[in-house]
């Protein structure tokens, strides 16, 4: 980490609770996600690829319909670029809480694939939510940059891609959005991740984290156009848009004993202009991905009204503490339930796992830790 003061003390403004949101975390863990399953490469099988299996399918998100979740994964067919893909697949919520998620074969097909200068190596993980009634996915593209050793710039950005209706049965994911900075902060945007829209009924705010020149991640909420988000939906053009964020608010910085800290999934409305929102960290001493969870105020002002004490899930199983990537959970989908979340996670960036989680019993932990 850079000893140079971080570029946002002065870029970005920051969200009230700032500081406090930091000094109430502790370096501790309690774990209150049960786990409900989990979704092993060897159980999918891609019905539209050659390939018949990927090598890991992880960090997926969720969206509900009826009986059904409908999971967006990220894969990988192999490790020589680590090239990822999407797919999405139809798995019966009967399945995940009978368990039955740990030993059927299901079925996955691809849905996104790099095909711009903004995601040719690779479409990482996704993040799928509502805006009105479009379903959307918000999913990280490496960039035509990515591997390129003398251009430290955009390696990664945001994109936004919308399900929309391709003649009269069929439907497709369209890339409509590449969100970028403002200037002059975009030249200094090494890459952009962890990044999702959310439409509260009258603004759209932008959550996303920049990794800035000044080797700093900032987890921001930004702003975005509803008007351009929508104009540009009614347009035919199959090239995406370069969307700006605007007013982007730092909403806190990692704790001491911490690398780095990224959101993790699209948040659950609580009430009114209220959001609750999971959050991911990289602890310091043997690097381990573990979850917290804040409650924000959204309006005119950025609030951050509380935050969990300490966290609230973190590596345990044996599918989380060894993989690819050894003691990783990280969430980049999460639904409400029968007044419980939902959550789809990567489980050492080899599987997916599935978790819930009790609101009653998150929102009294955040009591513990409210500011505001």
């Amino acid at each position: 980490m850079s000893s140079r003061p971080p570029l946002g003390e002065k870029a970005f403004k920051k969200a009230h609770g700032f500081e406090e949101a930091v000094k109430i975390r502790r370096n501790e863990v309690r774990d209150i996600a049960k786990r409900l399953g989990v979704l092993s490469p060897y159980h999918v099988n891609l019905s539209n690829y050659p390939v018949r299996r990927p090598a890991a399918i992880f960090n997926s998100s969720i969206v509900l319909e009826g009986e059904y979740a409908h999971i967006y994964s990220r894969i990988i067919i192999g490790y020589y670029m680590y090239v990822s893909a999407i797919v999405k697949l139809d798995i019966p919520l009967e399945d995940i809480y009978s368990g039955a998620i740990n030993i059927n074969q299901y079925s996955a097909k691809l849905q996104i694939i790099p095909s711009t200068r903004y995601d040719i190596w690779g479409t990482e993980d996704p993040r799928a939510y509502k805006i009105e009634d479009y379903t959307c996915m918000t999913y990280v593209g490496r960039t035509v940059y990515y591997f390129n050793p003398v251009h430290r710039k955009e390696r990664t950005l945001p994109i936004t891609a919308v399900r929309v209706r391709n003649g009269r049965w069929k439907a497709e994911w369209r890339k409509f959005y590449v969100h970028v900075l403002p200037q002059p902060l975009r030249d200094h945007v090494i890459s952009d991740k962890d990044a999702f829209l959310y439409d509260d009924g009258g603004n759209v705010y932008f959550f996303h984290r920049p990794h800035l020149d000044d080797e700093h991640f900032y987890i921001l909420v930004s702003r975005v156009d509803r008007n351009v988000l929508l104009e540009k939906l009614r347009e035919a053009s199959h090239i995406p848009t370069e969307v700006v964020a605007k007013d982007p608010v730092w909403i806190t910085r990692h704790a001491p004993f911490e690398e780095k800290l990224g959101w993790a999934a699209p948040p659950i409305e609580i009430s009114k202009g209220e959001a609750l929102v999971l959050v991911h960290a990289l602890e310091n001493e043997i690097m381990s991905y573990r979850v917290f969870a804040m409650l924000l105020e959204l309006g005119k002002e950025i609030t951050v009204k509380a935050v969990t004490p300490y966290y609230i899930m973190a590596p345990k199983t044996s599918y989380e503490l060894y993989g690819d990537r050894p003691y990783v959970v990280f969430p980049c989908g999460c639904v409400m339930l029968d007044n419980k979340l939902i959550i789809t996670y990567g489980a050492a960036d080899l599987m997916t796992g599935i978790a819930e989680i009790e609101l009653s019993e998150l929102l009294s932990i955040l009591d513990k830790g409210r500011i505001y």
